[in-house]
């Protein structure tokens, strides 16, 4: 195991730099498996990246993670699980809009449903608590006061560590704070995925971690993605198809060239310079790669001055991507 990465605050939750996003494991972007999942985690573990998330949407990723952790101490890792996107037997669902081209997902965070959930989880995983829980996703038919309203009573019988958010605006998450102190809040950023100033600028005031997910970009500023498949989830997301994804490719090569000029590759300079945005992130990369794996922790411990970061600022600013946002 190398030496342990610096470390970051979620809340009053100490975790690595950066953790470990374990969705890659359940088929999501490509096939994976038990074996696959469990050399992964291994190699996080061996990385540093010891705050490892998943959701109960997942596919089998819980059990994946519970697989892993059999055996070993529960303190090796700090789980950070979600939910509501997988239903519960025989209960409703929601309609959820999302911004990629299935057009919605379907969700249910009613206060009644949320310890149902979360026994789900502590069953998949082997454990008997997990160190953040959150919604996947406010759900458009509850208020977010009451589905947070109902998770405070898991975190009073020792089954929740701290309360997360994930994907919620910031009005989600100032209505949210009125019931109960929230930890760490879970959206996409990276370099090609602004984060709203106004919910970055009232973490930081209010002490809430930031969990970036998608940290380079579903892969794209690894800038080895040149073709997706039809079974991979990131064919329903605009600027990595078609047209869209060559023309992506080459507007990037001069990030990817000042990322050669550094002696960085081009994931270690956009977690880098993640990293350098606020000491409130905690970017959560994700691979099925062991060498890929140590090669997004190596990122926790570059250093970027300011002119550097401004050479920076001034690729990004140059590189207009082409496709929707999201």
């Amino acid at each position: 195991m190398s030496a342990p990465l610096p470390t970051r605050a979620l809340g009053s939750l100490v975790v690595p730099a950066v953790g470990y996003g374990a969705m890659v494991l359940a088929g999501t972007y490509a096939r994976a498996d038990d074996t696959d999942a469990s050399r992964a985690l291994g190699a996080a573990l061996d990385a540093g990246c010891t705050f490892v998330d998943t959701s109960d949407s997942y596919g089998a990723n819980e059990r994946q993670i519970g697989t892993f952790l059999a055996g070993r101490r529960r303190d090796e890792l700090q789980i950070s699980t979600k939910f509501g996107l997988r239903a519960l037997d025989g209960e409703p669902m929601h309609r959820l809009p999302v911004p990629w081209s299935m057009g919605e997902f379907r969700i249910n965070a009613e206060p009644r449903l949320v310890r149902a959930h979360l026994e789900r989880s502590l069953r998949h995983l082997g454990t008997d608590f997990v160190d953040v829980y959150s919604p996947h996703f406010p759900d458009p038919e509850v208020p977010i006061e009451d589905t947070v309203g109902a998770m405070v009573p898991l975190v009073e019988d020792g089954l929740v560590r701290h309360l997360g958010l994930s994907n919620p605006t910031l009005d989600h998450l100032v209505r949210a704070q009125t019931v109960h102190r929230i930890a760490a809040v879970q959206v996409e950023w990276s370099m090609w995925h602004p984060l709203e100033p106004g919910l970055l600028a009232h973490c930081e005031r209010t002490e809430v971690g930031i969990v970036a997910w998608s940290p380079v970009g579903r892969g794209f500023l690894t800038g080895t993605l040149t073709a997706v498949d039809e079974g991979d989830f990131r064919a329903h997301v605009e600027r990595l198809t078609g047209p869209n994804l060559a023309a992506n490719n080459a507007r990037f090569a001069p990030v990817r060239l000042l990322a050669s000029e550094l002696g960085l590759t081009p994931v270690q300079l956009a977690l880098a310079w993640l990293l350098h945005q606020s000491p409130a992130v905690v970017p959560i990369p994700g691979s099925r790669t062991p060498a890929h794996i140590a090669e997004n922790a190596s990122a926790a411990r570059v250093v970027l001055d300011a002119p550097t970061l401004a050479r920076i600022d001034a690729a990004l600013a140059a590189f207009v991507p082409a496709g929707a946002v999201s």
